[in-house]
């Protein structure tokens, strides 16, 4: 346990900052919103380039992961609607639960994971991002357009997913790798920039975070609390087991599983029509509860 949590505290620790430093005004609320710009549509694509572009994306395990992901995600995504025949949401609380339950932080995945699993965890990790981040905007974008109050328009729509940086990023770390991965002149400045994305991209998540969204909330917050930080742990064990994963690739598959959903969920939920305080409350339980639930499967992983 002593060494789950020498992994962990650096990463608590940016979350926590970044909500302090919001909390008692350290940089100024003028701060905050360009710092999570400059991650979300720069630094953070840099590190999903950099790392896809040196990824093996060919043989059996890549092929093996790839399927693990789709049917996790699959399997996620139909426990929402299963569950939501029970508790019955309107249709904007839906879609927050929606994304609640099946979107994950990538900053904090991929932070997690170079910690836990270092260099070779780390580009299993960028596969999996490669696959999960369009397969679940598109899921997400779905939803919104069937069950949102506020029906996007089909332009709408293709519009949102197109202009999306992390879906481009991946799909140009994919084309640059089946081209013969980043020229050697380039890999310094890319190394550097994402050597800045996961410490920023922390500090902005711990400073997102809602505390008075919390009183808010309902039962749509509590179950996909239960699905994603323990349910889905348990899918991804169950996709890899059953496609036969090696023990590095299933760890990594489970470490993202157990990651919270991502704070970029509530721009969207406000964009189509979701109900965005749901949503905000959704993102801080979340947040706050995997420090606790994080060391535990990781606990078990070890």
């Amino acid at each position: 346990m002593l060494a789950v949590f020498s992994v962990l505290w650096p990463i608590f620790a940016l979350l926590v900052s970044g909500a302090l430093m919001r909390r008692f005004n350290f940089l100024g609320d003028g701060f905050w919103v360009p710092a999570e710009k400059l991650t979300y549509y720069f630094l953070f694509p840099a590190l999903l380039i950099q790392s896809l572009s040196q990824a093996s994306l060919s043989g059996h395990e890549s092929i093996r992961l790839m399927l693990a992901v789709l049917l996790l995600l699959g399997l996620g995504g139909a426990t929402c609607f299963l569950v939501q025949r029970f508790i019955r949401l309107d249709n904007p609380s839906f879609t927050s639960f929606f994304q609640g339950s099946t979107r994950f932080n990538t900053f904090v995945a991929l932070a997690v994971t170079s910690a836990q699993l270092g260099s070779a965890g780390l580009a299993l990790a960028a596969v999996i991002a490669a696959v999960m981040i369009p397969v679940l905007n598109i899921m997400c974008v779905l939803v919104f357009a069937s069950c949102s109050d506020k029906r996007p328009s089909l332009i709408a729509v293709f519009k949102t997913l197109i202009t999306n940086p992390l879906i481009l990023a991946s799909l140009i770390g994919v084309v640059i790798n089946l081209l013969g991965g980043l020229p050697t002149l380039m890999l310094p400045f890319f190394a550097m920039l994402s050597q800045m994305a996961l410490p920023l991209g922390l500090l902005s998540v711990g400073a997102a975070l809602n505390l008075s969204a919390l009183r808010r909330s309902g039962s749509g917050m509590l179950y996909s609390m239960g699905i994603k930080l323990l349910l889905f742990p348990l899918l991804a064990w169950v996709s890899g087991m059953l496609l036969g994963l090696s023990d590095l690739a299933l760890a990594t598959l489970i470490i993202f599983a157990t990651i919270p959903t991502a704070t970029s969920a509530y721009i969207l939920a406000r964009q189509l029509g979701g109900e965005a305080q749901l949503m905000a409350a959704i993102i801080t339980a979340q947040t706050l509860v995997s420090m606790l639930t994080i060391p535990f499967w990781l606990a078990l992983l070890m």
